[in-house]
């Protein structure tokens, strides 16, 4: 199994006919993914390669089946693309935009709890089941099928864990970027939740940053719910005081939400935190009984 995405996935993405959504969307068909439609307003009727290109994401929804969205649109029209996505009935939408205003974030994270679409990111890399389906822009060559399920804020520390991970044998169920901005749809519990019901995934490793209180906060969440073993990273052990980070949710507020202090809230709770990646990797070799 996986969780998220699969072979039964039927993939909309929302700028097919954008540069980037173009290479990205044909590379997540090449993979494997059913890409069945585009979206680009003013530009129905047309296709990509083949993929034919809806003017609305009701019409596919509708006429192509679609029940999975990946937005691939400039910051501005990028909340709004959610929103349609999400009133047109799609389960999931991964959106890998970055730079999406806060306030714009809000009312999209607003609207959402009310429905049952499950968001992932922005300003993330998406989502890949090895063998199975990508949406987004995880390089998928590095990755394998596999027991470990993977959730990250860092999208580049994602491809560097997955590596160390695959030259000890391991290979993965799911790989989830939930995106680094203060507000994103799906947070390390909802991913760690989904990961604790997967039968498939047997050790889960979540890399975090510095910033914020989500750590702190799935620290408390794993201690009382999750019975499979847990490896933690959190990028930023190095970060000089004062450095501006790239993430907008890496903000540190005197000493709270620092790597240090982060590392102590998941290992007083039973989570073993790695220094860096191939530490984790080692972690994870011990959690399993495996053989380097």
């Amino acid at each position: 199994m996986s969780i998220l995405i699969d072979k039964d996935t039927k993939l909309v993405v929302s700028g097919l006919t954008g540069r980037e959504g173009t290479f990205h969307g044909l590379n997540n068909k090449r993979y494997g993914t059913d890409l069945v439609a585009g979206v680009t307003p003013g530009k129905g009727g047309q296709d990509v390669e083949g993929v034919p290109v809806f003017d609305t994401v009701h019409a596919a929804v509708a006429e192509a089946g679609a029940d999975t969205s990946m937005i691939f649109v400039p910051p501005r029209f990028a909340a709004d693309a959610i929103l349609e996505a999400a009133d047109a009935g799609v389960d999931l939408v991964i959106c890998i935009t970055e730079g999406i205003p806060a306030h714009d974030m809000l009312r999209v994270y607003t609207h959402l709890r009310r429905g049952a679409t499950r968001l992932v990111g922005p300003n993330c890399p998406g989502v890949l089941s090895p063998g199975k389906a990508n949406v987004g822009i995880i390089p998928a060559h590095f990755f394998s099928e596999g027991n470990v399920g993977l959730v990250s804020r860092s999208g580049t520390l994602t491809y560097q864990i997955g590596n160390e991970l695959a030259q000890r044998g391991f290979g993965n169920s799911t790989i989830v970027g939930i995106g680094g901005d203060p507000i994103v749809g799906s947070s390390f519990i909802d991913v760690i939740a989904l990961f604790e019901q997967d039968p498939e995934t047997e050790l889960i490793v979540m890399c975090g940053e510095i910033g914020g209180d989500e750590e702190e906060r799935t620290a408390e969440y794993i201690a009382e719910h999750v019975t499979k073993p847990v490896i933690g990273y959190i990028a930023g052990f190095t970060a000089p005081p004062g450095k501006t980070m790239g993430h907008a949710g890496a903000i540190v507020s005197g000493s709270v939400g620092t790597a240090q202090a982060k590392a102590e809230a998941l290992e007083a709770k039973g989570v073993r935190v790695g220094r860096n990646p191939t530490e984790v990797a080692e972690a994870a070799v011990e959690a399993l009984g495996a053989k380097v």
